[in-house]
C-alpha cells in the first residue's frame, strides 16, 4: 500500500528521508519503501509516524483524515 499522505506531510514540513529515518532510527530505505508501497510499516511505525508528524494514521495511508461515512 502506497502511503500518500506520508509523503506529503514529509514534503510539506520540509524534512527529507534521511532526517526522518535518523529521527525513528530506521533506514532512509524503510521510509523510501513505505511511500513507494514497496513495503507496509508494522503498526509500531504507523504509531510512531503519526506522532512525529501529528497526523492520523489515515491521513498518512490516504493523504486525508478519517471521514464518517454517512
Amino acid at each position: 500500500m502506497e502511503m500518500r499522505g506520508l509523503k506529503e506531510i514529509r514534503k510539506k514540513k520540509n524534512i527529507n528521508q534521511l532526517k526522518l529515518a535518523f529521527d525513528l532510527a530506521i533506514s532512509r530505505e524503510a521510509i523510501s519503501h513505505y511511500e513507494n508501497g514497496n513495503r507496509n510499516p508494522s503498526l509500531e511505525m504507523l504509531i510512531a509516524l503519526s506522532d512525529y508528524f501529528n497526523v492520523s494514521i489515515d491521513y498518512l495511508i490516504k493523504g486525508e483524515e478519517f471521514q464518517k461515512k454517512q
